[in-house]
């Protein structure tokens, strides 16, 4: 059958092509397919239907298989011998359909010749021609000069013969293939043969070329591709850029490796100017318990390095493992595992370790529990210092291992809560002295009595506990390295809610008073600096740490208080929606004495208030929202701290916009950071983003670029500047080219989406609606 757009392109003149029967203007496509389209698309497939043959007309049997069934403008039969149709010619055998203008049956061998021109309809396909012979037995259909449509990938081509030697499977001589729309040829795989197989989701072809707006630009002499989104093994599109940062121009072919269901690899080979041949592998493992990812990097000889740095070899390398099990009933498994050859592999050589961490690299392995009323969790953990000038004293102490146990026990009014933990701390000391070359063992335990009321008007929970604390050091210089902590505790948390109902702009709203009073005593003994510091750390003070009795992270020092905080919260909800529109809290603490414990010098104080802490968050429509949060000290009447961030898309994530400001006097920091995507047109987008130090005076990171989109193809150039270690601004420019539906080259897009928010959802967005 011929689709109307197939009727009105004969109506002028030559016969249309398959892509052009069921290619239809984005105005003539139904709203609900329109919508999908992206923006910068002008149309798309609309696939006619497989319809019953006319009524009336004989019916052929097809060696008891399937029947022929064959309608015609007039149809003359020689019995046993052959059936001859003319005008309007139209034919079906289960899924396969075809129309012409004459055909000729041959009863004794089953074939049927069909003169165009012709269009074969099936399912996921569409195919045309200037004449045909079709087996009625195997269901093979030959075509000459023809043309070919398949719906899934939307793939379209051009062929001087074509053969469909199953239902699934079509073989092109002389062809040509692209999944760019009719008439638009800006790239398309040109081979003197094309095997398509949908059922396996993959072509290939042989002596190959890659023509760009009609003129070839490389050659393959065998290649294979995706169709769909099935995994094949083969290369993947090379991969460029460079960068200013020791790293230089790259060139990567990357192959990949389908090696089962359940697991693959990739594999990188790469020349790095000035660097040489550098390698990076990656390996996937999918398990009924979970996944694992082993990836590696390696250069048998670094010129450039050897060159820097006298007496090297060379030879740099690198290792990232991490691992996910699900266990069951409640418990899982996880190991991370990374380490590197020397303290710049990360800056000039890696590009695909998940490596984010430029100081410490962490190894941990172990596994969790977790009910509703207990937690469990046990590991092995410890780092990898990445630079050399780190002092020992700074380095972090490994726990091997640390075991934390919490439940929770629910009798009458009443609520018991256990929190405790062990750990074996280890450290390389021998060069330390004084409490700094100590290690050993801490035990840690906090249980707690408390009475938790609550209600809709609010809620209320006094509370008890003890925060017991034993250590049993080795290489101890104090004295005895066995000794313990006892700090008492008492707490009572109180809220009360209020709220009201009223309209804003005819929008029904709910609005809440959450004042809260939070109470805590911990009488901790003053002096707590003969303990080592294993893991501690002095929080920093935002509005969430108004309600935190301990001022110190890790166990190492429990801080001793008499305190108050007074803080008030109220929310605006869209009763349409449910959607919170805005939250503002606002909060202080109120001291009764002086807080004396302290880590070596900090965390001590005689202040009686602590600074306002503040927070704000604005929802004034879904695809806004703004966020603020700082710190205000009414005794210096100047802002210590300070955070905003705005976030702005459009619903189509086509408009991003951030814009952020941080503030902290004590740290000397101030700094302004602007990003955004909008579109110059519906086919170009302008990128870009800039970090502006006021103390330094000076950019510390830019990123711009431009993005190109069609429903063919897109382009993605990026011009980065970063600032490194060394306090230099070093510059990468980086590329990435995709051919919608064959996969892309290039690394831009992931650093665009590290650098602006939401950029990777408008990736997805882009090519996870449909193929586009």
């Amino acid at each position: 059958m011929v689709a109307a757009g197939g009727v009105r392109a004969q109506a002028v003149g030559a016969a249309p092509t398959a892509a052009e029967i069921d290619w239809r203007p984005r105005s003539e496509l139904p709203p609900e397919v329109a919508e999908q389209l992206p923006v910068f698309c002008e149309g798309g497939y609309l696939p006619g239907t497989v319809q019953s043959s006319e009524a009336g007309v004989p019916r052929v049997g097809s060696d008891g298989s399937v029947p022929l069934e064959a309608s015609a403008l007039s149809a003359r039969y020689e019995l046993d011998t052959e059936l001859f149709l003319k005008g309007d010619v139209r034919l079906r055998q289960g899924p396969f359909e075809a129309s012409g203008t004459e055909a000729r049956y041959d009863q004794q061998s089953g074939q049927l010749r069909l003169q165009g021109p012709l269009v074969s309809r099936g399912e996921g396909f569409l195919l045309t021609g200037r004449d045909a012979l079709y087996s009625t037995t195997s269901g093979q259909l030959d075509l000459n000069t023809a043309t070919f449509l398949l719906h899934g990938p939307e793939l379209r081509g051009e062929a001087s013969s074509l053969a469909r030697v199953g239902e699934n499977q079509v073989v092109i001589s002389d062809g040509m293939i692209t999944t760019c729309g009719p008439g638009q040829n800006d790239w398309a795989i040109v081979a003197s043969d094309i095997e398509l197989d949908q059922a396996e989701g993959f072509g290939s072809a042989r002596h190959v070329r890659l023509e760009v707006l009609d003129a070839p630009v490389f050659y393959w002499p065998y290649i294979t591709f995706p169709i769909d989104d099935r995994r094949k093994t083969g290369f993947l599109y090379p991969q460029f850029g460079s960068s200013s940062a020791g790293s230089g121009a790259y060139l990567a072919l990357p192959y990949y490796l389908n090696l089962a269901p359940h697991y693959d690899a990739t594999l990188t080979p790469q020349y790095i100017h000035g660097r040489g041949l550098f390698t990076e592998v990656e390996g996937r493992y999918l398990s009924q318990y979970g996944e694992s990812v082993l990836q590696l990097g390696y250069i048998d000889n670094d010129s450039t390095y050897r060159d820097e740095n006298p007496g090297e070899d060379g030879q740099r390398w690198a290792l990232d493992f991490t691992t996910r099990a699900r266990l069951g009933n409640g418990w899982t498994g996880y190991g991370d595992y990374s380490v590197i050859s020397d303290e710049d592999y990360l800056s000039d050589l890696n590009r695909s370790l998940e490596i984010d961490q430029a100081t410490h690299l962490q190894r941990r392995g172990g596994v969790r529990y977790y009910s509703p009323n207990q937690y469990f969790e046990a590991y092995l953990s410890g780092y990898q210092t990445i630079r050399d000038r780190i002092a020992d004293v700074n380095k972090p102490y490994a726990q091997l291992p640390e075991v934390i146990y919490g439940g929770t026990v629910e009798a009458g009014l009443l609520e018991a809560n256990l929190e405790s933990q062990y750990t074996w701390f280890y450290r390389d000391n021998d060069d330390l002295t004084g409490l700094d070359q100590a290690n050993g063992q801490r035990i840690r335990a906090v249980p707690e009595l408390a009475v938790p009321m609550r209600s809709l008007w609010g809620f209320s929970r006094p509370s008890v506990s003890v925060d017991y604390t034993r250590y049993e050091l080795d290489d101890y210089t104090l004295g005895n390295g066995s000794f313990d902590r006892t700090v008492p505790v008492f707490e009572w948390d109180n809220g009360l809610y209020f709220d009201r109902r009223s309209s804003l702009f005819d929008i029904p709203y709910n609005q809440t008073l959450e004042p809260r009073l939070y109470y805590a005593w911990a009488d901790a003994d003053e002096d707590q600096n003969h303990i080592p510091d294993f893991d501690s750390g002095l929080r920093s003070f935002r509005f969430d740490q108004l309600f935190e009795r301990n001022r110190f992270s890790g166990g190492d020092r429990i801080g001793d208080t008499n305190q108050l905080t007074v803080a008030l919260t109220s929310r605006f909800n869209d009763l349409l929606t449910g959607a919170e529109r805005a939250r503002l809290s606002v909060g202080q603490v109120r001291y009764f004495d002086d807080r004396k414990v302290s880590l070596f010098g900090e965390g001590g104080s005689d202040r009686s208030r602590s600074p306002f802490a503040g927070e704000l968050v604005l929802n004034p429509i879904d695809n806004l929202e703004i966020r603020s949060s700082g710190l205000w000290d009414h005794d210096t009447r100047k802002t210590e701290e300070g955070r905003s961030q705005l976030i702005f898309h459009s619903e189509d994530y086509r408009y991003l916009a951030t814009l952020g400001h941080t503030y902290s006097r004590p740290d000397d920091l101030e700094q302004t950071d602007i990003g955004t995507v909008f579109p110059v047109t519906d086919k170009i987008s302008a990128i870009g983003r800039w970090v502006w130090d006021s103390e330094l005076d000076r950019t510390v990171g830019t990123l711009a670029g431009l993005e190109y989109n069609n429903c063919c193809w897109s382009f993605q150039v990026v011009h980065q500047n970063y600032l490194t270690d060394d306090e230099e601004l070093d510059t990468r420019l980086l590329f990435r080219i995709e051919l919608k539906g064959l996969g892309g080259s290039g690394g831009a897009s992931d650093n665009i989406a590290d650098a602006i928010y939401g950029y990777d959802e408008r990736e997805r967005r882009r090519f996870g609606t449909s193929r586009r």
